[in-house]
């Protein structure tokens, strides 16, 4: 049967400006003031550091659950770094070194892991959300927040961020197909790091990049080398810029990994200066001191839990607070007679037939 091609085949661009060797290749330098390098690689270090630090918290019990971003510092700083305080960032629950580039301070995210409400909220000034658990449900609200601004006639610009185990969920399409329908002012930047938890990319997709997909939607898609700082600003930059100006979305999916732990046979000496060693111990006492004020911190309270899940509480949960709050005042959390049956939730058997 004879066909008629509607357009032609696409292309997707991968951009470097660091080789392997750490070679810059001069024509594609942003053109960064060194002043500016030396930030980003502050930023860098403190993420890398804290990243370390916090992984060994929760081993001592000290913190809960934490996704490690070791490795992916270049994605997140070299992105963060070209948006205005003004402009809008939506993170995931692997941005550490995109929040504190924002402005979070180091107790506050070590609050949210350890089970504090208030650690996750932004403060009255800044324009970031929460951090999000569920994978990809911030991404149409970082799209709603663009469309937002967009009928304001506020200059400002949201950028999203996600891995690429979020785009296998339907909420990225959703979001990508309303940023192009829109036309709005959103950058979304894919930290790939090769594995949604034990999957490995392969398995998630049969597309060669994960920046095609953008043309699928209408918006032009890029790929970096996640690890190449110049690289991820470079593409950050004049994504933010294209949004800035009315030209819409972009996507760009940042090529990186995570990295394991430090090897025992490496000699720092060999290649690293007493000045970048001083450095170092500059951002240790950072961390140390961040953790100290977050230690000092009065425990969290259980029963904050069920205080914005509804603006009214149903039965049920009211009588599984008014049972938790009866355990915390007699020191036994949980703690129910055995004629006293947890009630079910909503949708749930009774167990009775």
């Amino acid at each position: 049967m004879p066909r008629t091609p509607l357009e032609p085949r696409f292309t997707v661009e991968y951009l470097s400006v660091l080789d392997a060797e750490g070679n810059l290749d001069s024509a594609l330098d942003p053109g960064l003031p060194p002043a500016e390098l030396k930030r980003l690689y502050r930023a860098m270090l403190l993420a890398r550091r804290l990243d370390e630090r916090m992984v060994r918290l929760q081993r001592q019990g000290r913190i809960g659950t934490f996704a490690p971003i070791k490795g992916q510092e270049a994605s997140q700083v070299a992105s963060v770094a070209v948006l205005r305080p003004t402009d809008w960032m939506v993170p995931s629950f692997r941005e550490t070194a995109a929040m504190i580039w924002r402005g979070w301070p180091i107790e506050k995210l070590l609050l949210f892991f350890a089970g504090h409400l208030e650690g996750g909220q932004p403060s009255p000034d800044q324009r970031d959300l929460p951090i999000t658990i569920p994978v990809s449900t911030q991404l149409p609200h970082a799209v709603g927040l663009a469309y937002a601004a967009q009928y304001r006639q506020d200059d400002v610009v949201v950028m999203a961020y996600f891995g690429d185990g979020a785009t296998s969920e339907g909420d990225f399409h959703e979001a990508l197909n309303f940023a192009g329908v829109w036309h709005v002012p959103v950058v979304f930047v894919c930290q790939n790091n090769q594995w949604a938890i034990s999957v490995p990319l392969k398995k998630q997709t049969n597309s060669k990049t994960i920046a095609q997909k953008a043309l699928a939607y209408g918006l032009p898609g890029i790929q970096v080398d996640g690890n190449d700082v110049l690289a991820v600003y470079a593409a950050s930059r004049e994504a933010v810029e294209r949004a800035r100006a009315g030209d819409g979305p972009t996507l760009i999916e940042c090529v990186t990994y995570r990295l394991g732990v430090h090897t025992t046979a490496d000699d720092p000496t060999k290649y690293r200066t007493a000045e970048e060693v001083g450095l170092e111990a500059q951002v240790d006492e950072e961390i140390a001191a961040a953790i100290a004020r977050f230690e000092a911190t009065a425990p969290a309270d259980p029963l904050v839990m069920f205080d914005h899940v509804y603006a009214e509480l149903p039965p049920e949960l009211k009588a599984q607070r008014e049972a938790l709050a009866e355990g915390l005042r007699s020191g036994e959390p949980g703690r129910r007679e055995k004629h006293e049956p947890s009630p079910p939730m909503r949708g749930q058997r009774s167990g009775k037939r």
